[in-house]
């Protein structure tokens, strides 16, 4: 039970972290149907007694069709034909996630359109209306 620090806040029991191993479509050649190199990483986010609860929410956001109903976070990595390298890669995209998680978004401040900017968009679009206007057809009375 060795906690790894995510944040200078959040760190995370090592036990919460499940991994699994299957064998990895892709580069390997007559090795690739021998070894266990793909890694399935399952985190529970709902049971993660390291996680505030605002964390929690936005790594639901931000995880979407990777996290399940039940709150579990799956991510799945075989780029690499090592398996030590899937695993180190599947962990940094956890903590990636987890320290995006903690960062609180700005509010946004409704703002207003100017008057002159109003005044420059109108005229704008009446200038050009005018240039359409003078492609119309000829007529000879």
């Amino acid at each position: 039970m060795v906690a790894i620090p995510v944040t200078r806040s959040i760190a995370i029991d090592s036990d919460e972290i499940l991994e699994s191993f299957a064998r990895a479509s892709g580069p390997g050649g007559q090795h690739v149907n021998t070894t266990d190199s793909a890694v399935m990483l399952r985190f529970d986010v709902a049971a993660s007694p390291g996680l505030p609860d605002v964390v929690k929410q936005r790594l639901a956001d931000l995880a979407g069709s990777r996290m399940t109903r039940d709150g579990v976070l799956i991510l799945r990595s075989e780029g690499a034909r090592s398996q030590l390298l899937n695993r180190q890669e599947v962990r940094e995209r956890l903590f990636a996630l987890i320290r995006e998680a903690t960062i609180v978004p700005k509010k946004r401040r409704p703002t207003k359109p100017t008057k002159a900017s109003q005044k420059r968009r109108v005229d704008g679009k009446v200038k050009r209306a005018a240039v359409k206007q003078g492609r119309g057809r000829v007529r000879m009375n």
